[in-house]
């Protein structure tokens, strides 16, 4: 896609969705981090509902680290993967603690080091949480990028690195919101609803449904 189409592209996105931001509920960062733990194939609906309860027991890392692992387990079983992101939240949060005086850090490098955060993770607490520069790349991310045709990767990794080429850095954090939404309201996995897209005229997608 030639640098004139990707800016009517971005811009056309900014446009539809000039409100878009991250649906998952939280109060601060480490509730964020928690909740991004547990968005891991899981709706953000879902976690929403679970972390209204859990957060009323354990809303910092401190509180956390007192639950055993078994009754993180009974608040997050909803969310599947249960064992695993329990196992994950209790690590991360005594790391939160021991290492970084109860402050989940603030810079890629160190949230990669705590235990269920990848790069995809560390990317939204850092653009989200931080109001730092990132694209996180997941289902919607990947999937509409390349349909839309701003990324011929075939994986996360080189989606992010085309993302990160094709769109002005301060924009990255507010594109990626923008292509979430556009990935659940309009351009789903299954039957995308392309006579409704606001930005059909500059798709890529071969198998456009109009």
């Amino acid at each position: 896609m030639n640098e004139r189409k990707t800016k009517l592209l971005i811009n056309g996105l900014s446009g539809l969705y000039p409100d878009a931001k991250a649906a998952l509920k939280f109060g601060d960062v480490y509730q964020l981090l928690v909740a991004v733990i547990l968005s891991a194939q899981c709706t953000d609906e879902r976690v929403n509902k679970v972390t209204a309860e859990l957060f009323k027991v354990a809303p910092d890392p401190e509180k956390m680290v007192k639950l055993s692992q078994g009754e993180l387990e009974k608040y997050i079983f909803s969310c599947g993967l249960y064992k695993t992101k329990a196992e994950h939240i209790i690590s991360a949060s005594k790391d939160i603690i021991e290492k970084f005086g109860g402050q989940v850090p603030s810079d890629l490098e160190s949230l990669r080091t705590l235990a269920g955060v990848g790069r995809k993770t560390a990317n939204v607490v850092y653009a989200v949480g931080f109001g730092g520069n990132a694209i996180a790349v997941d289902t919607h991310v990947f999937r509409v990028a390349a349909r839309l045709g701003l990324s011929e990767g075939k994986s996360p990794l080189e989606t992010e690195k085309a993302l990160m080429k094709a769109i002005p850095e301060e924009r990255w954090s507010a594109m990626h919101h923008c292509l979430i939404w556009h990935g659940r309201k309009v351009c789903h996995s299954r039957n995308p609803e392309c006579d409704k897209c606001g930005v059909r005229e500059l798709c890529e997608y071969k198998d456009k449904r109009i």
